[in-house]
């Protein structure tokens, strides 16, 4: 049994002896003297009305049955003031003994009985195994923990968790917690961690820096609010972040705000073209970035626009981690030849608008200009509460629209709910 287990039962006991004297504290009193001092008045009153009686009678004004009946009823009235005054029966020492025996004892059956306790009694067992290598990790005390520790790699994570919750205020232990995330390739458990760490020290630049890079490759190159706030608080702070430059022009670039991202990598070429010795390598991979852009741009252009409505029905049944889906497919069914996969939080107001092109295909001999040329399309729009890309029972999806091969732009309405 490991100390951690002694000292919960320990406590366990001392509390259920606690509640248990609290319960027969009562019955450990002895008998109350009995205050006779209202009953001597309930008699003195009842003599006296006696007394009343008899004058009464004696003079006539009131006859033998009526005072036979007020006495009798004043005798009751007495009798019934006496069986109330008498204090309650002093309970005996055994049953004394089984109530103290007895609370306790259902207490603990009760404890064991109502659900399963070995993830409770494992977490304890992997504290007291590994809980001090978890603590050195997260401290940088040690970068790798021992190899004994290694082994039982559960109990490690399991342990780590725990540290960095009972240190929820430190900022440096989410960081390598989600280092932790991120080698088991868990990335949205990464992001959180990291996410928890921003909102600690949201004016660390290598933590805001990190934080918005995770964000971005996990949401699949899309720059959410907050990412992108703690982007453009690194540029307030350090207008020549190179780093975050270059993740607004991606991002820029990503949202097909082109103009944007152009002007990113522009005043990043210049900051870079700036500096001292050879940059001729850095500034030929800017220029290649921004042909790329414009490339991307022409591409975007002779896309198509989706405007994608949501019923305000189905607004309640939205969750913050559903997954947008855009597509267009042929009418025969297949692969589609653009696709889109966006965060539901870029819905504002029930309504937004997509943009699919080339740059959405899926197969580089499959893209949307040669379908087209080729095929007949529709557009789909789906919003998916598990992030699959085929439909679920639950998924709130819209009719499709066809697509003419001379239009641009469809408008879709989200309005069902798939069966």
């Amino acid at each position: 049994m490991t100390l951690s287990l002694w000292l919960f039962f320990t406590l366990c006991a001392a509390l259920v002896s606690l509640v248990s004297l609290v319960v027969i504290y009562p019955w450990l009193k002895g008998r109350v003297a009995k205050d006779n001092r209202l009953m001597a008045i309930n008699i003195e009153v009842f003599n006296r009305r006696i007394n009343e009686l008899q004058a009464d009678k004696d003079a006539g004004v009131i006859d033998d049955v009526y005072y036979n009946a007020q006495s009798t009823e004043l005798k009751r009235q007495l009798i019934a003031a006496q069986t109330h005054a008498e204090s309650h029966a002093v309970v005996s020492v055994k049953s004394r003994l089984i109530v103290m025996i007895w609370i306790p004892l259902l207490a603990m059956l009760a404890y064991l009985t109502t659900s399963d306790r070995t993830p409770v009694f494992t977490l304890w067992q992997s504290q007291d195994t590994v809980g001090q290598v978890a603590d050195d990790l997260l401290t940088a005390k040690i970068d790798t923990p021992p190899q004994w520790a290694s082994k039982n790699s559960t109990a490690l994570i399991s342990a780590m968790q725990t540290n960095v919750h009972m240190h929820a205020d430190d900022a440096n232990r989410w960081m390598r917690l989600s280092e932790l995330f991120g080698a088991l390739d868990a990335k949205p458990q990464a992001l959180e961690a990291l996410s928890r760490a921003y909102r600690l020290e949201p004016d660390n630049v290598e933590i805001a820096m990190t934080y918005a890079q995770t964000s971005f490759f996990v949401n699949n190159g899309v720059l959410d609010a907050s990412a992108r706030d703690a982007v453009l608080g690194i540029l307030r702070v350090m207008p020549d972040h190179e780093g975050a430059q270059m993740m607004m022009a991606m991002a820029e670039t990503r949202a097909g705000n082109f103009t944007n991202a152009k002007a990113w990598v522009h005043k990043l070429r210049s900051s870079v073209a700036g500096k001292s010795g050879n940059r001729s390598e850095a500034l030929a991979s800017l220029d290649l970035l921004l042909s790329n852009i414009e490339a991307q741009e022409i591409k975007a252009a002779q896309g198509v626009n989706v405007a994608i409505m949501l019923d305000a029905k189905l607004m309640p049944q939205i969750k913050e981690d559903d997954v947008l889906f855009v597509s267009i497919v042929s009418v025969k069914g297949g692969a589609p030849y653009a696709v889109k996969r966006l965060p539901v939080s870029q819905i504002k107001n029930g309504q937004m608008m997509v943009s699919l092109s080339d740059m959405d295909a899926m197969m580089p001999t499959r893209t949307l200009s040669l379908g087209r040329q080729s095929d007949e399309l529709v557009v789909n729009a789906r919003i998916s509460h598990l992030g699959e890309a085929m439909p679920k029972s639950g998924d709130l999806s819209a009719n499709p629209v066809p697509l003419t091969k001379t239009s641009n732009t469809a408008t879709l309405t989200i309005s069902q709910i798939v069966p």
